[in-house]
This record gives C-alpha cells, sequence and structure tokens, in this order.
C-alpha cells in the first residue's frame, strides 16, 4: 500500500519507538476495511514493537492505537493516509512511550484536566488544516487517561456526517456536542476548555523595547530582527503563523521551489525560538495607548508596555455581507476549497469572487463537485488570463459576470443562491448545496483608534515603517503596502523592527 520512499522515511521514524503498541482493529468485508487491515499489517511488518488484534470497536471500519497494558484512547475511524499519515506516525512513537514535543506548561494543563471527555473530529483526508486538530487531540488523549479521541473520515462515513449536517471539517465533537469548528492548536482547544491563561499571567512582565502584535511572516521576521539587536523583545498572537496557516501550496517564496503554509510557519516558529522571544500565543489586543511607554491592552484584561510596538496583525478572509452568510457559516457557506471541498462531492456550489483565489477555488471544486457556478460582480473576472482559459476549458463551470449576490438561502443549510444582474437588474436564484467565498481580505486593524488608516483600514505607514504614533510601527497585510505576499510582508517586518531599533536609538 505505501509507496518504497515513502516506506524507506517510515522506517526511520519506527526505530524512535520506545516500546510496544497494539494496533486493534474493527473490520467488515467492505473495501475500506480491507484497505486499512493491509495498511495495519504492513506497518506490522515494519516493526516488531508493533502487533495487530481484531477486535470490536464503535465504528467499523477503525483501529485503536494503544498500548499492550491500556488503553489510550485514540482512534482512527477510516484510513489516515493523505495529509492525517503524519498523525498516524505521531501516534505511534507518542504511544509507544516517545514524548510529545510539547512545553512543560502545557503538559501540567493537560494533565490537570479532571472529568471525561470524548472528542470525535470530522475530517477529510484532502485537508491540510485537519492534521492541527487530529494531532493535538491525539497528544490530549496520550497525556490524560480521562480524555479519548476519535478522528473519523467524512468520505468513510458519508452517512454519518450527512446524518450530524457536517458541511466543513475539521469538526470537533465533545462528549456528543458541538465544539468547534476549523484549525485549532492545542493551546486553542486548552483555552476553549478554560484552562487557557488570565490576565495574572501577564501581571510580573516588564516593559519590552519592541512588543510585536502578530504572529504571521511579518512578526515573526520584525520579532527576529528586534531581537538580533540584542533588546527584550515580545511577541501577542492570536494565532501564530495568521493567514498562512491556511495556506496550501506556496511556490513563489524565493528560495524555495515549494512548501506549505503550515510547514513555513513551523518553521517560523521554530525562527523565533532561537532569540529567546517572549511569545504570547492566544491572546488579542483590543486597545493601544500612546503614554511614556505604548500600551497594549489585551482581551483578558491584561495591558503589556514597550518602548516600541510593531503592529503586523495581518488580514483576514472578507465577508460578502449578505443574509445567510453568518447563518450558514460551515453549514454549505465555506471559505477554504481545499478543506471543504470533498465534502461537496457530487453536489452544486457556488464561487463568489473572480479574482486568482476564486478562479483557483472553481477549478479545483470542478474535480469533485457536480457544477461550479462562478459569479463575479465586476463585468469580467480578474484573475490571471492562464487561469481563467482553464476555468472555461472544464464542462461543469457556469461563469455569471456583473452578478451581485443578495443572498444565500436555506433552512437548517444552504440551498441556493441569489443576485441580481447589473447589467438588466433582473433578480436570480440558483438552487445548490453550497458556496464558497472568496473575495479577498480584509485588514485587522478595527481596534485602532490613534493609528492613522485609509479608507480600506490599512494602517499608513512610511518607508521606515512607522505609523503617525510615535514608537508605533506597522509591517504586513495590515498596511497600505501595494501588494500582499508573505515574502513583501517579511522584508515589511524587517524594516519595522529596524525603524524601531533606529527610533529607540534617537529617542
Amino acid at each position: 500500500m505505501l509507496e518504497a520512499a515513502i516506506k524507506q522515511q517510515l522506517d526511520q521514524y519506527l526505530q524512535l519507538m520506545e516500546g510496544d503498541v497494539v494496533l486493534r482493529v474493527s473490520a467488515g468485508e467492505d473495501n475500506v476495511s480491507r484497505e486499512m487491515l493491509e495498511l495495519v499489517n504492513e506497518l506490522a511488518s515494519m516493526s516488531s514493537r508493533i502487533s495487530v488484534e481484531r477486535a470490536t470497536l464503535e465504528r467499523t471500519p477503525s483501529f485503536s492505537v494503544t498500548s499492550p497494558t491500556e488503553e489510550t484512547g485514540i482512534v482512527f475511524a477510516g484510513i489516515p493516509l493523505g495529509h492525517e499519515f503524519t498523525s498516524l506516525v505521531l501516534a505511534l512513537l507518542q504511544v509507544s512511550g516517545r514524548a510529545p514535543k510539547v512545553d512543560a506548561d502545557t503538559i501540567k494543563q493537560i494533565q490537570n484536566i479532571e472529568g471525561t471527555y470524548h472528542f470525535e473530529s470530522y475530517i477529510s483526508l484532502s485537508c491540510h488544516n485537519c492534521p492541527d486538530v487530529v494531532q493535538a487531540l491525539n497528544v490530549m488523549s496520550v497525556l490524560n487517561p480521562n480524555i479519548t479521541h476519535t478522528m473519523i473520515d467524512g468520505a468513510a462515513f458519508k452517512d454519518e456526517v450527512e446524518a450530524k449536517e457536517i458541511m466543513a471539517v475539521p469538526t470537533v465533537f465533545l462528549n456528543g456536542e458541538a465544539f468547534g469548528n476549523g484549525r485549532m492548536s492545542l493551546e486553542e482547544i486548552l483555552a476553549k476548555l478554560g484552562t487557557g491563561p488570565d490576565a495574572s499571567a501577564f501581571s510580573d512582565k516588564d516593559p519590552y523595547d519592541v512588543l510585536v502584535v502578530g504572529g504571521g511572516p511579518a512578526g515573526a521576521s520584525a520579532a527576529v530582527y528586534a531581537a538580533r539587536k540584542g533588546i527584550r523583545t515580545g511577541i501577542i498572537a492570536e494565532r501564530f503563523g495568521g493567514q498562512v496557516m491556511d495556506t496550501m501550496g506556496i511556490e513563489n517564496f524565493i528560495g524555495t521551489a515549494y512548501t506549505e503554509g503550515p510547514k513555513l510557519v513551523a518553521s517560523l516558529e521554530e525562527h523565533v525560538k532561537e532569540y529567546g522571544i517572549d511569545v504570547m500565543n492566544l491572546q488579542r489586543a483590543k486597545r493601544l495607548e500612546k503614554n511614556d511607554l505604548v500600551e497594549i491592552e489585551l482581551e483578558n484584561g491584561a495591558v503589556l508596555k514597550s518602548k516600541s510596538v510593531i503592529l503586523s496583525t495581518g488580514a483576514r478572509w472578507r465577508n460578502v455581507n449578505v443574509p445567510g452568510e453568518t447563518e450558514f457559516k460551515n453549514k454549505g457557506v465555506a471559505y477554504c476549497p481545499h478543506c471543504d471541498g470533498p465534502l461537496f462531492e457530487g453536489k452544486r456550489v457556488a464561487v463568489i469572487g473572480g479574482g486568482n483565489s476564486g478562479v483557483e477555488a472553481a477549478i479545483d471544486l470542478a474535480g469533485i463537485v457536480k457544477h461550479v457556478t462562478v459569479l463575479e460582480f465586476a463585468p469580467e473576472l480578474k484573475a490571471d488570463q492562464v487561469l481563467q482559459d482553464r476555468l472555461h476549458s472544464l464542462p461543469n463551470v457556469t461563469v455569471i459576470t456583473n452578478a451581485q449576490t443578495t443572498e444565500i438561502t436555506g433552512t437548517d443549510k444552504v440551498n441556493g443562491i441569489s443576485y441580481v444582474s447589473r447589467e438588466t437588474n433582473e433578480s436570480h436564484h440558483i438552487e445548490l448545496e453550497g458556496v464558497f467565498v472568496q473575495i479577498g481580505l480584509v485588514p485587522n486593524t478595527d481596534w485602532l483608534d490613534s493609528v492613522e488608516r485609509n479608507n480600506f483600514g490599512e494602517i499608513i505607514v512610511d518607508r521606515h515603517g512607522a505609523t503617525n504614533v510615535p514608537g508605533v510601527f506597522a509591517a504586513g497585510d495590515c498596511t497600505n503596502s501595494a501588494y500582499k505576499q508573505i515574502i513583501i510582508s517579511m522584508g515589511s517586518g524587517a524594516t519595522a523592527a529596524l525603524g524601531a531599533f533606529d527610533y529607540m536609538i534617537r529617542n
């Protein structure tokens, strides 16, 4: 089942196992069961530490990864290949006794959780956001006997997905109740369980020389450049990595022919850690005030002070802001075609937006769904011509320009979309099951009052990255930079850090 190159790499990882692991398999006569048995038997043939037993589990086909002496609570319902193969390898290592790469404070938080927690995560094997959730919940299951986790491949359990009306992945249930959607880190899951740090955890922090607000490429670059000057540097990040964590393929990062968002973010995080930067993850800023020092108030009430601040808060998906968008989010309204596309197999969907991201989404979806309708507000598509040519060559795609979306309709989930033709003023309705919104980004600057912004909400900066507030700098997609690209954000982060350092020298 596994290709030779993958088996060679896997063999190196299996040699790191520290104890025995039992794969308890619940299999039937279906194709998925047969492929699952083939996979687990192949794993067992590669390591004397892995054995296979037949068992009866809650779902068939599925298998648990456990030790010979006790259950760990880790179950894979479906075949964890694709993006989830790493989740399987890590589960084997961690159940064997190899310590997960989690800091001591987080391990203590997990071990101190009381009560019974049974997590179920619904995923698709093509989802690049899902492994973070699966791996985080598996780690929690390994570290705390009161916690269990079952990964469920939606393609293998379609009836279950339909019954629960799951239309976005990853979707997590806790003890049978909806818990969360989308990418969640281990720290985010713990925060949702109420075990995250409160304001008191920040009360004894001395003022920083440079405090970076935002942990994307611009923020990471700014922090590294600042720390290399030997000055006290901190990062506040609502989610380290920002939008890059949701990016699938990156082919224009100079010097790297191809990488993926999560891999790039992992590299950024490792680089930041090399310099002893104080990273405060899962923290959101809500107020900036300039006194003797610049003060940043967090949503948990804590106030951090710094001689200079670099704002690198990035941007978020722009909403179409029509009735039904909010009501049917994750019930047919989606923003990530890579993650959620497989859930719409054989169905009819619409893509709102005719730029590069919208047309790329439509091309991806056309290979999965029954039909794609692209709605573009302007008289013509804005995507690169090569993408338009590819789009128009597809037999199951309809392009409608001059279309103003007016409503996303539905009852319990999406059943259609309405639009007005800007040419004829006539109203139209299309029956479908999914809507993918791809109309660009909006900067995360709503919380700023004293910092000057343009009509688009972008922070106005000069060539040193300085804003109108002394000591406050900005970088990346939240600024009025001409282009929003990862490599440009990194450069602007470096510029802002050097500008902040120059400001401190002169003041």
